[in-house]
């Protein structure tokens, strides 16, 4: 039979602890109990099929009744007239009179007391996170043990906003930057809450996003080159990675630019007068739009040919228009049909591109639709040096 048992009791009240409901009340000076806990009860037919199981069941909720234990639900009981077993007084509903009997139930009494303490101690520094652990008392609860130190990150940005120094410049006491790295996802709820808005950069998002929206400086974007022209070479070298800015400010005299993904085709690449090749950037070449001094009629993109790979010529030439792709077009492709391999399933291009010529287009769109053979795709690195040598030589 499916009635109401005591674990049932308890399993309700667990739902409502794990939604926050028994510690939120309290913070909003809201009165749940006495709670009404529904019972599901024998009906009529079943009372008179098997009696016995139903003194077994009422049996069973007295003995885990507040009456019997001294804690936890009272009963409020009915009394019933039945043709073959007569008057019977049995249960109707459960009734938990008090938060202390809920937890005592459910096992729960000593979290909630850590909890109201962390809580107490919390709005007494902090009264704006009020709402913020009415939502979420239990995310502060798993944080128990570190409580005092996710206040002092807080502290430290509330006495002083937008600090404009590195995350491993900061000076907490218990505090270093691995933890900090860790919480970037509750210390960003926290300070939302506490500090003024203009102390927020709201542009910034994400847990990636941390340093920047609250004044941190961040490690500088850098572009990793090779001079491919030892006439061109600074100060010797040839192969640098340097901070974004610092490489706007070289104002190399180069004539051409290869911009690759694959680093190692970077390394690799052959000597080409009065140029530079710029490996490794991904997505991330939107970084070359603040480079004045790159070739605009003269860069070329060297990419897998597959729907992304497509997709990030696209995006550069937002930026540079004039770009031109690099043994990305159908030759190459089927010159090396036996290297071929496939796109991740769940990972293909499925936008539109408009700055594609009509032949990579046709090409973007042939490996999309999958004309050419199930998620073609051909990466740059391998792409044999002969074939871009032979290229390189023609152009």
């Amino acid at each position: 039979m499916s009635w109401g048992t005591p674990a049932d009791i308890r399993q309700k009240l667990d739902r409502r602890w794990a939604r926050g409901e028994l510690l939120a009340a309290r913070l909003r000076g809201e009165s749940v109990f006495p709670m009404t806990v529904p019972l599901k009860k024998p009906a009529s037919r079943e009372l008179a099929e098997d009696f016995e199981a139903v003194r077994r069941w009422v049996g069973e909720l007295e003995a885990g009744s507040r009456e019997a234990r001294g804690f936890g639900y009272t009963i409020e009981w009915q009394e019933v007239r039945h043709r073959v077993h007569g008057r019977n007084r049995l249960p109707v509903r459960v009734v938990v009179p008090t938060r202390t009997d809920a937890l005592r139930l459910i096992g729960r009494q000593q979290a909630a007391e850590r909890f109201d303490a962390l809580a107490d101690a919390t709005l007494a520094r902090f009264p704006a996170l009020a709402e913020w652990l009415q939502r979420h008392p239990l995310k502060a609860l798993e944080q128990a043990d570190d409580w005092d130190r996710v206040l002092a990150v807080v502290d430290a940005f509330r006495a002083h906003p937008r600090p404009g120094i590195y995350r491993r410049q900061l000076e907490i006491p218990g505090v270093d930057t691995k933890f900090i790295e860790a919480r970037r996802g509750l210390l960003s709820e926290l300070l939302e809450a506490v500090l003024p808005r203009q102390a927020i950069d709201r542009s910034a998002t994400g847990v990636r996003g941390f340093d920047r929206r609250f004044g941190l400086r961040e490690e500088p974007d850098r572009i990793r080159f090779r001079v491919l022209d030892a006439e061109l070479a600074i100060g010797g070298l040839t192969d640098l990675t340097i901070p974004v800015e610092q490489f706007a400010g070289l104002d190399l005299p180069v004539e051409r630019v290869f911009v690759t993904e694959n680093k190692i085709n970077g390394l690799a690449f052959p000597d080409v007068p009065r140029a530079i090749v710029i490996m490794g950037l991904g997505y991330g070449l939107d970084r070359l739009a603040a480079i004045p001094w790159l070739p605009a009629d003269d860069l070329l993109y060297w990419g897998d040919i597959d729907t992304h790979g497509f997709s990030i010529l696209d995006r550069l030439r937002h930026h540079f228009p004039g770009a031109r792709s690099l043994l990305m077009d159908r030759e190459t492709l089927q010159a090396h049909r036996r290297l071929w391999t496939r796109e991740g399933r769940n990972q293909r291009f499925e936008g539109e591109l408009d700055r594609l010529t009509e032949d990579e287009w046709r090409l973007f769109d042939d490996l999309r639709q999958d004309r050419l053979g199930e998620r073609v795709r051909l990466e740059q690195e391998r792409v044999g040096f002969g074939w871009l040598r032979a290229r390189l030589a023609g152009n």
